[in-house]
């Protein structure tokens, strides 16, 4: 199958476009903004009359089309908009006479060695003294993070990183301190940056790949390429009696969901709840509403790499380009049951995609995702999915291009049920 023009190449800009969380909520928010969704504040009322939404808390994002019934049924595509990578320490000027050192440490599982000697950007977010916020992004090659000349190893085998010793990066020759740099790189006055997330982002843009160009290499593919797939879905969602399509994107599930816009926050919950009372009706209809939702938690997923057919269950190999991925885990790394299954195989059915179906290794530890999380806190029935990629939490990722298309044809489905649910 061939990927719809230019979805690809979509993905690609929005990657580029998304270093960090707080970007990627900019970005969605742009595109919804366009496609005619309004803000809301969450310390504001919400309006009673139909429409469609989003708010943005940090690095999350929920955008959702309501309705005037309030039992009605919500379709929940989930996401997350972190991505492991390395992140300045709050003293990051290192003293050091060889060169301009900053502190930096893994966030997430990273692959680290993969972050050595790539020209890397700084992006993230500042606090000002009155309380406001600027986004910023520098994409350009201003830290290195140098691996240890073989000479100098011992047994000439490379070694061990250390994430205390070996992550620093040199940003210059001369010693200076950073925020007093990117201050005046920003236009703002240092005593007044009284917060900050700042975090390194590879530079490299985004790319087809491969001899026929039907492979995509790009940072922070796990999760971008779901959030990518899960805004588009919504934005060409049909509308349907008796459903209310939603999307949601979680920042911090890389390190286990648990701040006040993870997937174990009250985020979800809230916005669900506000709907159903903004629309009149009352805590049970809320219930009922619930009762009748479910969720697709998407993540990306594992292919079967070529070169270590052996780290991979026997009996389900995924393949690139074959389609979205359903993820089972009997001890409930994933959210998936029957009954979820069940739904996300009809919408592929619909969508006319492949499915493929991927069980984990049973004496290698699973992973997770934002389901298991999402369904405790909700009590929706959740199926887990993905697309296929390598190198998962590489600084340098890869998928099919024609993936993209696949799992954003598989959740437009989804979000748009037609017949008999299960369940």
């Amino acid at each position: 199958m061939s990927p719809t023009p230019d979805a690809a190449d979509q993905l690609l800009r929005f990657v580029d476009a998304s270093p960090t969380p707080f970007h990627v909520c900019r970005t969605v928010a742009a595109d919804l903004e366009a496609a005619g969704w309004s803000r809301l504040d969450e310390r504001e009322p919400w309006p009673t009359e139909a429409g469609r939404h989003y708010v943005v808390r940090g690095g999350s994002l929920v955008a959702w089309s309501s309705t005037d019934v309030a039992t009605d049924a919500f379709r929940v595509v989930g996401a997350h908009t972190d991505s492991p990578n390395l992140r300045f320490k709050q003293h990051h000027d290192v003293g050091t006479d060889a060169a301009a050192v900053v502190a930096l440490e893994p966030y997430g599982g990273p692959l680290l060695d993969t972050w050595f000697d790539r020209d890397l950007g700084v992006s993230g977010r500042v606090v000002l003294r009155d309380g406001g916020e600027r986004l910023v992004s520098i994409d350009e090659p201003v830290l290195r993070v140098p691996h240890l000349a073989i000479h100098l190893d011992e047994d000439r085998k490379g070694r061990d990183i250390d994430p205390q010793r070996h992550l620093n990066a040199v940003w210059g020759v001369e010693p200076r301190e950073f925020l007093v740099w990117l201050c005046e790189r920003e236009g703002l006055a240092r005593p007044d940056v009284l917060g900050f997330e700042l975090m390194a982002h590879v530079i490299q843009p985004s790319a087809r790949v491969g001899a026929a160009g039907d492979l995509v290499a790009a940072p922070r593919l796990d999760n971008q390429a779901t959030c990518f797939a899960g805004l588009q879905a919504l934005l060409a969602a049909d509308a349907i009696d008796g459903i209310r399509p939603m999307l949601v994107l979680f920042d911090h599930e890389e390190v286990g969901s648990t701040s006040e816009r993870g997937a174990q926050s009250d985020l979800l919950t809230t916005v669900l709840e506000r709907i159903v009372l903004a629309s009149g009706g009352s805590r049970d209809d809320y219930h009922r509403a619930i009762a009748a939702s479910m969720c697709a938690s998407g993540d990306m997923a594992h292919a079967t790499h070529p070169n270590y057919e052996d780290r991979h269950e026997s009996l389900h190999h995924i393949a690139l380009g074959g389609g979205p991925v359903l993820k089972v885990n009997q001890n409930l790394r994933y959210a998936s049951e029957s009954r979820g299954a069940a739904a996300f195989a009809l919408a592929c059915e619909r969508a006319g995609v492949p499915l493929q179906r991927y069980v984990h290794r049973a004496d290698l530890p699973c992973g997770s995702t934002i389901g298991p999380q999402s369904a405790a806190r909700t009590g929706m029935i959740t199926v887990d999915v993905g697309a296929p990629q390598l190198a998962m939490h590489s600084a340098r990722e890869v998928m099919a291009a024609v993936d993209i298309d696949l799992y954003t044809r598989a959740l437009t489905a989804f979000f748009s049920p037609q017949g008999p649910l299960p369940g």
